[in-house]
């Protein structure tokens, strides 16, 4: 299991690849599958750890992030033979060694980060298994073996049937995630909005975000997992105003898994991952979604939660893949 080396697999805080990369691990382990984790050093797994980098190049600035994945990458590849299969969480650049190796690789694409890595996936195409998270996330010059939906452990995340009344962000502060807009959502709606993530856009975060921050409009920081549940749980609805073709977007389902119900701008794979008018609400502008926070009272959050468990289960996707593993080495 190949994930990335940004940050600890799982994460402390934030690092979605990590993550997902630690939850299949975990749940084939549980499956009975033989896993060899390769990661940062001081990552956690219940299976075999392999590392070069003691730390995440995020969390060790004295590192170089390239020279950091290439040793990491590496260190995979040169012991491919040890293996039956590679699962790469770690985007095109294990690609470029699939031709050097007879190892099976499947890769989990976990989205485009720019047009210009296309030419990455379409040489590798034919030898390859590509997995979408999400149908949306598709490109047309790609053949994909699946989608498989990123899942979560259901048991990190308690249901709570009487929230709070402030809403949630949550999420790295990105004009990408709509930090903006969900402020205004809330000023428009006069609720309590409580923002926590990573500042990924200094200029953005100084000049769109910071200037609005009052009793009203609050800004703790990034929520690692202890922080998350309560946060999420207790919030009367996630706001998800992204502003791009989101892939799939974890904190939508770890929302729904506390039983909180999400209003999203109907983008991307946004349809996939919420029941509109049932688990939240699909929306095309900021005041649609102020509409909706009034109609959120119609909503039950029960069926958040059973929606959730019964599609982003981290069990389902380890059963998931484990079958995609069966029909590549024809078991």
């Amino acid at each position: 299991m190949l994930a990335p080396v940004a940050w600890r697999t799982p994460p402390r805080h934030y690092g979605p690849w990590e993550q997902i990369a630690s939850n299949i691990a975990e749940g084939l382990i549980k499956l009975g599958v033989d896993v060899t984790l390769f990661a940062t050093g001081d990552s956690i797994t219940s299976g075999k750890l392999d590392f070069v980098c003691d730390k995440g190049y995020e969390e060790d600035r004295m590192q170089d992030a390239k020279v950091a994945e290439c040793l990491h990458i590496s260190n995979l590849m040169e012991k491919a033979g040890d293996f039956d299969i590679i699962h790469n969480n770690f985007d095109f650049l294990p690609l470029t060694y699939s031709r050097l190796i007879k190892t099976p690789v499947i890769t989990t694409i976990h989205g485009f980060s720019s047009p210009r890595i296309m030419r990455v996936y379409k040489k590798y195409n034919a030898g390859n298994n590509y997995v979408s998270i999400s149908n949306a996330d598709r490109s047309a010059e790609l053949n994909y073996l699946a989608t498989v939906y990123n899942g979560l452990n259901v048991n990190d995340f308690e249901f709570n049937g009487h929230p709070g009344d402030y809403l949630l962000y949550f999420g790295r502060i990105h004009p990408d995630k709509g930090t903006a807009e969900a402020i205004e959502i809330a000023k428009k709606c006069k609720r309590k909005l409580v923002i926590a993530g990573i500042v990924q856009d200094e200029n953005y975060f100084r000049e769109k975000i910071k200037p609005q921050l009052s009793e009203q409009i609050e800004y703790i920081g990034s929520a690692g997992p202890e922080k998350r549940n309560f946060l999420l749980g207790n919030a009367f609805a996630l706001l998800h105003p992204i502003n791009f073709n989101e892939p799939f977007g974890l904190s939508v389902a770890e929302a729904m898994l506390c039983g909180t119900p999400v209003i999203a701008f109907n983008k991307g794979s946004m349809p996939e991952l919420i029941k509109d008018g049932e688990t939240g609400f699909l929306v095309n502008n900021i005041d649609e979604a102020v509409a909706a926070v009034d109609e959120l009272k119609n909503l039950e959050r029960i069926d958040c939660r059973k929606w959730a468990v019964s599609q982003f289960s981290s069990e389902k996707m380890a059963n998931d893949y484990f079958k995609l593993y069966c029909k590549i080495l024809e078991y």
